[in-house]
């Protein structure tokens, strides 16, 4: 099974890739699609949504997990990148009903153990998960691959994290 992981985000959409048996995991690529604060948030969107269709074109996944929002303090933050989740979301809808989401939480427990870890503890555990050299860069692929793992072990509790 091909599952495209994203970490939504309006300047930075991280993106990872990957392949699963159910057993055994292997990266297939990752990246973060980029937009500017000098462009208007239509614009944004707009641009957001072409890279998100561009993925699925080019990887052709067969489910996409999604991170959830979170966010606790700039509330206009939140309302922006809760727009480009949703752009996210049309691109991929229009792809496949296939879409979950898991929390913060759920995919540092999944990936660590502990539903608390720090960034760096995840990083690592990425990379050792899939025999990487090194962390994938941007902290926002990694985390889209992170949620791609996690989805890639969710087994038979899967549905119950499917975006209705």
């Amino acid at each position: 099974m091909r599952i495209l992981g994203i970490d939504p985000g309006l300047a930075t959409m991280g993106w990872g890739v990957i392949e699963t048996d159910g057993y055994r995991d292997r990266l297939v690529n990752y990246g973060a699609l980029i937009t500017y604060p000098k462009d208007t948030f239509p614009t944004r969107l707009g641009s957001l949504y072409q890279g998100v269709k561009g993925l699925i074109d080019t990887f052709k996944p067969d489910e996409i997990a999604f991170e959830e929002l979170f966010f606790s303090k700039n509330i206009t933050t939140g309302i922006q990148v809760a727009g480009a989740r949703g752009v996210a979301l049309a691109a991929c809808q229009s792809y496949t009903d296939k879409l979950y989401e898991y929390t913060p939480m759920q995919i540092k427990q999944a990936i660590t153990g502990y539903g608390n870890a720090e960034k760096k503890q995840m990083q690592m555990m990425v990379r050792m998960r899939l025999g990487l050299t090194e962390v994938p860069k941007p902290d926002d692929a990694a985390d889209a691959v992170a949620c791609a793992i996690t989805h890639a072990h969710a087994g038979v509790q899967r549905e119950q994290f499917r975006i209705k």
